[in-house]
């Protein structure tokens, strides 16, 4: 009997901590786009917590828009440098159309993204740059 207590706690907050994550649209309605100030954006929407959706929404290259990227960067120090040596690209430039591109923060460390295109430019001069580092939700009662 205790055990089957155990287990239903345990599933329990297993559901609760999952079903309070939020879905966030980077950059709310201006999207994911050049020109934009990303880490005022991160500033203002702060905290993050783990679990919570990012969605990144963005055209698809066409003759009208610039191709945008989503990059995850390993470092504070490549990240303030817009240096995309051993980033990682998390979506490429058709994936942020429609619904948009979704990213899960699954863990409790600094996540640097950008967007990579034109060779870093969209990043250091297009402002298409934020850092964050998704806090572990609290239980409330």
């Amino acid at each position: 009997m205790a055990m089957r207590v155990g287990v239903v706690l345990l599933v329990l907050a297993f559901i609760s901590g999952t079903s309070l994550a939020a879905r966030i649209i980077v950059g709310d309605a201006a999207h994911w786009t050049f020109g934009y100030n990303y880490t005022d954006w991160a500033i203002k929407n702060a905290p993050f917590y783990r679990n919570d959706i990012l969605v990144f929404m963005y055209d698809p290259p066409n003759s009208t828009t610039f191709p945008h990227s989503v990059y995850l960067l390993k470092s504070l120090r490549s990240f303030e440098a817009c240096d995309l040596k051993k980033a990682q690209l998390v979506a490429n430039v058709v994936q942020g159309g429609g619904a948009g591109f979704e990213f899960v923060l699954k863990r409790r460390k600094p996540h640097y993204f950008v967007c990579g295109e034109r060779g870093g430019i969209h990043c250091t001069v297009g402002l298409m740059k934020f850092s964050m580092l998704p806090v572990r939700r609290s239980c409330q009662a």
